[in-house]
C-alpha cells in the first residue's frame, strides 16, 4: 500500500476532452481515451501493478521533487533536485479547440536540464481497458507504437537529429517500455505520447515541442484573459477557473464532477464511485461561477448541451449523462482492481443515475438566471423546454427522491429538494415576467407558495430551532447552507441564524463542515467519509451573507491551507488534513469561487460602512 501517492500529490493536465494526472515522482497514473469517461490507459492509481502508467525520474539516486503551475495556464512542471544537477519534467496536453469529438490527442512530456547533470529514466506500461485488454509493443526507431486494439498510443522521441544515441529504449520481460536519457544543463528532450496517430513514430524536433509549448501558453492566457475577478484571492480564483474549464468536455459542453473513478472517501471502504460524468447539479453550478467570472461561452455551450439532452429523451432529466449526452450510466465492479490503498470496490458507472434528485430543476433554473442577468437571453426553444421541464415538476415535486447526497437507503422528503423545487418555480417566474415570455405564471406561483409554506411547515423543526435534512427528522444537514444564497430566507433572519448556529456545532469542526451525521441518518453504506470541501466552502459563504464576515474570512483562509500544493482539492477532506474522493472536484472548486466573490463583497461592503468608503456598485452585496 506504501507504493500509493496520497490522493493530493498530483496536478492535472488535460486538452478539453479528457485528462491526466501526475503524480510528485513523475508518473501519469491515471489517464483515459479518448474521453473523460472512456477506459483507462493508464490506471495505476487504482491498482499499482495492473493499472499502467507513464513515470519519468532521476535514474538510480535520491532526489527532491516539487510541482508547480506554468503562470497562469493548466501546464504541469514537475522539478527534480538531486546532488548532480536540477531537472524538470513539463507536462501539458495542447488544447483541442475544435468542437467534433476525436481519438488524437497528444500529451507532451519535455525534459529539460536546468543544472548541472541529470539522467532520466523512463517507464511506459499501459493497461488498455481499466487493464483487461492485452497489448503488443513495438519498438521502432524513432519510439515505439503500443496496439491495444481499439486504442493505440504512439511514443514519438524529442531529440535532435545528431543525439540519436541520447536515449536508449529496450522491452523488459515484464512487458515494460524502459529507457534512460542524460541531459547536460540547458539540453531539452523529452516524449510525445498520442493516441490515435497519424503516423508511426517519428523525431520531433525540440522547436516544435517548444511551438507546442508556447501555443498552450498563448491559449490559457487568452482564456484567463477573460476573467473579470479582481478580488483578494486571485490566484485560487484563477487556478480554480483553469480546473473547472479543464473538467469541461469541449464537444458538448458537458463538465465532469472530476477525471477520476474509484478513488474512496475512506481508505478501505466502500464509498468508491465513479465521477467522470455530467451532473446537471454540478455543471448549472460550474456555469454559475464561471459566470460569475465573466466566462461567458462556457454557459451558452452548456445550454445548448443541455437542451439536446432534453430533446433527446423528453419526460424529466436524468440526474447525469455522459458527456455524449448518452445517459447508459450501469455500474459495474472492477474485480481484477484492488483499490486505491486496498479500498474497493473500484466501480465504473454510477447507479445513482436512475435516482429521482428533484434539486437538480432548481440548480438548472438558477443557472440560465443567472445567465439572463448577464445577458445570455433564453431562446424560443430553450424557453419551451423550460415550460415542459416545469410542467413535469409542477406534478412531481412533492414526493419523497434520494437527494443531493444520493442515499442508497431509500427515499425521504429532502428539505433541499424541496428548496431548490422553489428556486425552480421562483425564477421562471421572474424570467417570465422580466421579458414576456409566454407560460402558466399563475401556476408557477401557487406551486412556489405551496413549496414554500410547506418548507416552512415542515422543513423547520422547533425541537432543534433549524431547518432539517428532510422532513419528520431532526438531522441537520449542510447541503441548507445554500438557503439564504438562492434568496429563500432572509441571510439575517433569526430562524436562519439558528439554523447556522445548529449546523456549526454538529457538523463543523474546526472550521472544516460535514455533509451530515451518517450514524443518525443512515445512507445505505458502510464506513464514515471525510468533511465535504464543497460544504466548507458553502459555510463561508452562508457567514458572509450573514455578516459574520470575520469569521468567514478565517474559515476561508483556513480552508485555502487544505490545498494540495498546486492549489487543487479533491471533494473530501479527513481530520488529519488528507485529501480524500476523486480529484480533482468540480464541487469544490467552484464552491471555493463562490466564496471568494460573496466574502469579497462583504468585506467591501463592511469597509464602506466602517469607513465611509465609496466603492462601485458591483463590489456590494446582492
Amino acid at each position: 500500500m506504501d507504493l500509493y501517492p496520497p490522493i493530493a500529490d498530483h496536478g492535472l493536465i488535460g486538452d478539453l476532452q479528457t485528462a491526466a494526472l501526475v503524480s510528485l515522482d513523475g508518473t501519469i497514473d491515471w489517464m483515459c481515451l479518448p474521453r473523460f469517461d472512456s477506459p483507462s490507459v493508464f490506471g495505476s492509481l487504482l491498482d499499482q501493478q495492473r493499472g499502467g502508467h507513464c513515470r519519468i525520474r532521476p535514474a538510480r539516486q535520491t532526489y527532491r521533487s516539487i510541482q508547480m503551475y506554468f503562470p497562469d495556464t493548466a501546464i504541469l512542471i514537475t522539478r527534480f533536485m538531486t546532488e548532480s544537477g536540477t531537472g524538470e519534467v513539463v507536462d501539458f496536453m495542447p488544447p483541442i479547440t475544435k468542437r467534433a469529438p476525436t481519438g488524437n490527442h497528444r500529451l507532451v512530456r519535455m525534459l529539460r536540464c536546468v543544472r548541472g547533470r541529470i539522467t532520466f529514466e523512463l517507464d511506459v506500461f499501459p493497461a488498455f481497458d481499466y487493464g483487461r485488454r492485452p497489448h503488443r509493443t513495438h519498438i521502432l526507431p524513432d519510439g515505439a507504437l503500443f496496439d491495444g486494439g481499439d486504442v493505440t498510443l504512439t511514443l514519438h522521441a524529442v531529440r535532435e537529429e545528431d543525439d540519436a544515441q541520447l536515449a536508449r529504449l529496450q522491452l523488459a520481460e515484464d512487458g515494460r517500455l524502459r529507457g534512460a536519457i542524460t541531459l547536460e544543463a540547458g539540453q531539452v528532450r523529452g516524449v510525445i505520447l498520442e493516441s490515435e496517430a497519424r503516423s508511426l513514430p517519428r523525431a520531433v524536433p525540440v522547436a516544435e515541442v517548444e511551438e507546442l509549448f508556447a501555443e498552450t501558453v498563448r491559449f490559457w492566457h487568452g482564456w484567463l484573459a477573460q476573467s473579470t475577478y479582481r478580488g483578494r484571492w486571485r490566484e485560487m480564483v484563477q487556478r480554480s477557473a483553469i480546473t473547472l474549464k479543464l473538467l469541461t468536455y469541449a464537444p458538448s459542453g458537458g463538465i465532469v464532477a472530476a477525471p477520476t473513478a474509484g478513488l474512496p472517501e475512506q481508505i478501505g471502504g466502500e464509498r468508491n464511485w465513479d465521477y467522470r460524468f455530467t451532473w446537471i447539479r454540478d455543471a448549472s453550478f460550474s456555469v454559475y461561477s464561471l459566470l460569475a467570472l465573466g466566462f461567458t461561452e462556457e454557459a451558452a455551450d452548456f445550454a445548448q448541451w443541455l437542451r439536446g439532452r432534453y430533446r433527446s429523451h423528453g419526460g424529466p432529466l436524468k440526474v447525469m449523462y455522459r458527456v455524449d449526452g448518452s445517459w447508459d450510466l450501469s455500474e459495474e465492479v472492477l474485480g481484477h482492481w484492488e483499490g486505491y490503498r486496498g479500498s474497493r470496490p473500484v466501480r465504473v458507472g454510477n447507479d445513482a443515475a436512475g435516482q429521482l434528485q428533484l434539486d437538480i430543476y432548481g440548480e438548472l433554473l438558477d443557472s440560465i438566471y443567472q445567465a439572463d442577468l448577464r445577458g445570455l437571453r433564453i431562446g424560443h426553444q430553450g424557453w419551451h423546454d423550460v415550460v415542459e421541464l416545469l410542467d413535469w415538476l409542477g406534478d412531481n415535486w412533492d414526493q419523497p427522491e434520494e437527494g443531493i447526497w444520493e442515499t442508497r437507503s431509500g427515499r425521504a422528503d429532502f428539505t433541499y429538494g424541496r428548496l431548490m423545487s422553489w428556486v425552480a418555480f421562483d425564477r421562471a417566474v421572474r424570467l417570465a415576467g422580466e421579458h414576456s415570455l409566454p407560460g402558466p405564471v399563475d401556476r408557477w406561483q401557487r406551486h412556489r407558495d405551496r413549496v414554500y409554506d410547506q418548507l416552512w411547515e415542515r422543513g423547520w423543526n422547533p425541537h432543534r430551532q433549524a431547518f432539517v435534512q428532510h422532513y419528520d427528522s431532526d438531522v441537520l444537514d449542510s447541503s441548507l447552507l445554500r438557503m439564504a444564497q438562492v434568496g429563500f430566507v432572509a441571510p439575517q433572519d433569526p430562524m436562519w441564524l439558528s439554523t447556522l448556529d445548529g449546523i456549526a456545532a454538529e457538523l463543523v469542526t474546526d472550521s472544516l463542515v460535514y455533509r451530515y451525521d451518517p450514524l443518525a441518518s443512515p445512507d445505505g453504506l458502510r464506513g464514515s467519509e471525510g468533511t465535504f470541501s464543497l460544504c466548507t466552502f458553502n459555510y463561508v459563504n452562508a457567514l458572509a451573507r450573514a455578516g459574520r464576515t470575520e469569521q468567514a474570512r478565517l474559515v476561508f483562509e483556513k480552508m485555502l491551507t487544505y490545498a494540495n500544493h498546486v492549489g487543487l482539492y479533491a471533494e473530501e477532506i479527513d481530520l488529519t488534513g488528507t485529501q480524500l474522493g476523486n480529484f480533482p472536484q468540480a464541487f469544490t472548486h467552484l464552491s471555493l469561487i463562490d466564496a471568494a466573490i460573496a466574502l469579497d463583497r462583504a468585506l467591501d461592503a463592511a469597509a464602506v460602512s466602517e469607513h465611509g468608503l465609496l466603492l462601485p456598485e458591483s463590489v456590494l452585496p446582492r
